[in-house]
């Protein structure tokens, strides 16, 4: 694989055409070419006619897992379609795995489970190291839209990223084994147990960091790993920070990055990697990469928390180190842009008047002078719609479910039927819809067909797209009707053809094209050779290597292409002349151009990076012969430490796999089951502090799992009888036994609310997802329990109980809910539930029925909403047991709690009344709720503990109920409840509620209620 180690001279390009032009940096070869194995690997067979399941699991429980074990990996795959892929990702993790393990003197705690999965479309990668090392791969190819991402190989980059991940959470000193053996295992935090928190730190104290700190070593060794080749090198990063200074946008200090900045922007959680990647190069260039790994690791003498170790190893505050790299990033990139404007830059004409975040492949309309795309910005759930070209104004048309974060979406328009086409569940299994864009219907046209970067073809009006599935990418056609697709071509794994495009005439097919080893160009086909079945036909191809050339479309006479590139660096755009093979430079950007779309005025349609994002904008394109280049950091870092180059883990290739292998068999997720944690815990009952244990054993992928809690109440005025409390639980992914002996619960510490109960309860329950399209998903669950010796009902804590009661649960819920950008809470949507039940007690029957829906419309401020929450209910038997009724009243929260927060919403909950307060045989209730828009915090806390927003509400209940003699009666409430947020050891959230509800009865009023609660997790 060659290595990009940008130049940072600035090259004049005066006499030279472009198409001579030498590449504008140094290419050095640091590693060998990665190959998956020695044979041809095979493609997939799909039939000529083929539609997307109809739905895509959540999980991989209930599918067959072939493993493949050595000592190190226990590698879990789905047989037959995903096994050619085995050898060659074992190899890539025991290659990664020898060099972690000689970087960080470390030792894996335990062997890591890595799961291939192909749940969606796009490609991602995790990795944890709490309770035991594991890594989940997606084997789909990844989105490389604005090289966003590594084009290289994809499971050598992701196994050397996702293993830094495991080696700097896990890396361990003799301190941290104790309390390893100590803890049985790495406990990982639980909303149960609480105390597992400090037991997780104990045990795991890298994983208290944040996530910059993740991201950006992981990319960095990701990088170097691969000789140079990654995003510690890339251009997009480059010009992000370089927009930033331009712009004068803000610069986030670490704690504000966290609380706000990964919340406001439209990257999101990537400013992690973007910030968190800089800053690491920073270091290692002012420092040396040594001291960079000497922070990460965990030697003898080194500090547990993560900021104690910096200023351990460099001698001062983290903050301050910040800081310096801030000032030295500001003055890089102003270096950098006077390097640009040295030679004329290209002059831009914003058509909106603000950043529009992520922007899709736009289509101009020339009917209404409209630009058509899908639009994804902070404060608005992401659209399909239109821009006016002469306004800005945007028309939102509908809104986009799950759309992507750079591409928001695959978008083709049909001018001549005023058609669009786009695709939903772009991380999952694509559906491709329909819409009119003069009316602003739209239709499902495929579900779950898998098929992206769409184009019209102008000729015969077929849909061509891409497919991806088990990790192999096929052009497809879609003729019209468009109910069905047909394969065209399916490529060798590694060759990922992407950004489609045809053209006028039909008779020629263009597509960005990545292959295995990291090159990547632009080729033109015949579209008669890819339809007879022959194989592609090569007619030209455009390589700017080491760059991506993306978003190439034809010219409207079909005799060239015009695309962008970072072929300087900087993403400028490039017209390619298809019979010579010879390209144009005819932009001079400071930031980047993306989409370019030519007008027939001479102009160009572009899209701007600016620090809001993309900017819809004009500019007139000239032919450039003279262009500055930019240096990259990580240029400067390889320079002053070239030791990074022997960084370097070379091809996975050269490891001799099949000595390695212990086993190969099936993944049986009961037979995997081991301890894994085991610890002190305290618990409450009947107001009495309940010392206790709990332990812990599971499976690897936490698909069968095994609970035993035991404690004991020593002090108080409990019977002998009550004093111990006993709970076990079995669990898979479905299915749920449970039985408990006098009921303890850690949160019954702080009440009012109490969850503990004296007796004996065996529980069964089950819950089976039927639709699992988030947001939208469709639960069916079930229940039966027997509680034997009660003084209080299960659900009612101030009633009264038969002692023995045999109850039947039933029901099925729906939801589909979705927010915005920068939103904190659910902002439209609709749930909905139903639930039977049936008790049995004293030969008595006892049923009930309740009904719940809830939906929201957005406001028109961002990120504010208004909701109605509606239940009702009726019961039956008789009307005199404890058992024939409902019972409403209070918040419901605890002044310590791990349940939602907003409890005012929920079935039970009334407050402005006592708990069990109201009783009721049927009821109606309607809580109508104001959510505004939360206020945020950038700098309220420290990088331990630190506040990000508030987010204000406001409610008002109504309930008519019929109570057990017969009478009616009429509740109502209103109040306001604030939340403030705030994360507890860098990566926990907590929430500390306050509020306030009046309660009247009958138009009485009857109490003012106070609200004080911090939610754990």
């Amino acid at each position: 694989m060659a290595a990009l180690f940008c130049s940072a001279a600035t090259t004049a390009y005066a006499q030279q055409s472009p198409e001579q032009l030498p590449p504008p940096s140094d290419i050095t070869t640091v590693v060998e070419p990665i190959v998956l194995s020695d044979t041809t690997l095979p493609a997939e067979p799909i039939g000529e006619e083929a539609e997307g399941p109809d739905h895509v699991p959540p999980d991989a429980s209930g599918i067959d897992l072939s493993t493949l074990e050595t000592a190190n990996l226990s590698l879990l795959y789905f047989d037959p379609v995903q096994t050619y892929l085995t050898p060659y990702i074992a190899r890539a993790f025991e290659n990664a795995l020898v060099f972690h393990k000689k970087t960080f003197n470390w030792t894996p705690w335990d062997r890591t489970t890595l799961l291939l999965k192909d749940f969606g479309d796009y490609g991602n990668a995790a990795a944890r190291s709490s309770p035991n090392n594991a890594v989940l791969l997606d084997v789909a190819p990844l989105s490389v839209s604005m090289e966003t991402f590594t084009p290289g190989e994809r499971f050598f980059t992701l196994t050397n990223h996702e293993l830094a991940h495991v080696a700097t959470m896990d890396v361990w000193n003799s301190q941290d084994a104790g309390w390893r053996r100590f803890l049985r295992g790495k406990p990982m935090p639980i909303q149960e147990h609480p105390e597992s928190i400090l037991w997780n730190y104990l045990a795991t104290p890298r994983n208290a960091v944040p996530r910059w700190y993740l991201e950006g070593s992981a990319v960095f060794f990701e990088t170097w790993m691969a000789g140079g080749l990654g995003r510690a090198q890339g251009a997009y990063d480059e010009m992000v920070f370089r927009a930033k200074v331009r712009d004068g946008d803000t610069f986030y200090s670490p704690l504000g990055l966290e609380s706000e900045g990964t919340a406001v922007d439209f990257q999101v959680g990537v400013n992690d990697y973007l910030y968190g990647t800089r800053f690491f190069s920073w270091l290692a260039l002012t420092y040396g990469p040594g001291k960079v790994v000497q922070w990460l690791g965990r030697d003898a003498d080194s500090k547990a928390f993560y900021a104690a170790q910096f200023r351990h190893v460099f001698g001062r505050k983290l903050d301050d180190a910040w800081a310096e790299w801030i000032a030295f990033e500001k003055q890089f990139q102003k270096e950098q842009l006077a390097k640009l404007s040295a030679y004329p830059l290209t002059d831009v004409t914003h058509l909106s008047p603000i950043g529009l975040g992520s922007i899709s492949r736009g289509f101009v309309d020339p009917k209404t002078n409209s630009l058509v795309a899908a639009f994804r910005y902070p404060g608005t759930i992401g659209f399909v719609g239109t821009m006016d070209l002469t306004s800005g104004k945007l028309r939102k048309l509908q809104e986009i479910k799950g759309m992507m974060l750079y591409k928001v979406t695959s978008l083709a328009f049909d001018p001549a039927v005023r058609k669009a086409y786009y695709t939903e569940d772009n991380y999952a299994f694509r559906d491709l819809v329909e819409i009119d864009i003069d009316t602003g219907r739209k239709r499902t046209l495929l579900r779950d067909a898998r098929i992206g970067d769409l184009v019209v073809n102008p000729a015969d009006k077929t849909i061509w797209g891409i497919r991806h599935q088990n990790g192999f990418a096929t052009i497809v056609r879609i003729p019209q009707p468009y109910a069905g697709f047909n394969q065209v071509h399916t490529f060798d794994y590694g060759q990922t053809p992407f950004d489609l495009d045809i053209s006028p005439d039909g008779g020629l097919v263009a597509a960005s094209f990545g292959e295995i080893d990291g090159k990547q160009s632009v080729r033109v086909w015949t579209a008669e050779s890819l339809l007879s079945g022959g194989g592609p036909q090569e007619v030209a191809r455009l390589d700017l290597s080491p760059s991506t050339p993306e978003s190439f479309t034809f010219s409207p006479d079909g005799k060239s292409l015009v695309g962008t590139a970072y072929y300087t660096g900087v993403s400028n755009v490039f017209t390619f002349d298809i019979a010579t093979q010879k390209y144009e430079v005819v932009s001079n950007a400071s930031t980047g151009f993306f989409r370019p779309l030519p007008q027939p005025d001479g102009s160009m349609l572009v899209y701007e990076y600016t620090g809001a994002g993309l900017t819809p904008s004009r500019i007139v394109p000239q032919k450039r012969d003279d262009l500055g280049t930019v240096e990259f950091l990580g240029t400067k870092v390889i320079k002053a430490h070239p030791e990074l180059k022997e960084w370097g883990v070379g091809s996975p290739a050269k490891i001799d796999l099949d000595p390695l292998v212990t086993e190969r068999g099936k993944y049986r997720p009961a037979r995997r089951m081991k301890l894994a944690a085991a610890y002190p815990i305290v618990e409450g009952y009947q107001g009495a502090i309940s010392p206790g244990y709990y332990i812990h054993f599971e499976d690897p992928m936490q698909f069968s799992q095994f609970d035993a809690t035991v404690s004991y109440s020593p002090f108080g005025n409990l019977p002998n009888r009550e004093r111990l409390h006993i709970g076990l639980k079995y669990k898979t992914l479905n299915w749920s036994l449970e039985y408990k002996h006098n009921d303890a619960d850690f949160y019954d510490l702080f009440g009012p609310v109490e969850r503990s109960r004296k007796g004996d309860a065996f529980i069964v329950s089950w819950n089976k997802t039927k639709i699992y399209d988030p947001p939208r998903q469709l639960d069916f669950f079930g229940s039966a329990a027997a509680y034997f010796g009660l003084a209080q009902l299960p659900s009612a804590q101030n009633i009264t109980s038969p002692a023995n009661i045999f109850s039947v649960e039933g029901g099925v819920k729906y939801t589909n809910t979705r927010k915005s950008l920068g939103g904190v809470d659910h902002e439209k949507g609709v749930a909905w539930r139903a639930i039977g039940t049936t008790d049995f007690a004293r030969s008595d029957i006892y049923p009930k029925l309740q009904l719940g829906l809830d939906y929201g419309i957005p406001l028109p401020i961002a990120n504010a909403s208004a909701w109605i929450y509606i239940h009702g209910g009726v019961a039956g038997g008789k009307a005199t047991s404890p058992l024939g009724s409902f019972y409403f009243g209070s918040f419901r929260n605890n002044y310590v709690d791990n349940r939602p927060e907003k409890r005012y919403r929920e079935i039970d909950s009334f407050p402005g009344f006592e708990i069990d307060q109201i009783s009721a045989r049927r009821f109606v209730k309607l809580t109508g709720e104001i959510n505004l828009p939360p206020v945020r915090f950038a700098e309220i806390g420290t990088p331990a503990i630190y506040l990000s927003y508030a987010r204000p509400a406001l409610f008002a209940g109504a309930m008519l109920t019929r109570d057990a003699a017969g009478r009616n009666h009429n509740y109502y409430d209103l109040g306001g409840q604030v939340d403030l947020n705030f994360t507890v050891a860098l990566r926990l959230p907590m929430i500390f509620s306050v509020g306030a509800a009046a309660g009247f009865e009958d138009g009485r009023y009857q109490k003012t209620e106070l609200l004080a609660s911090l939610k754990i997790m």
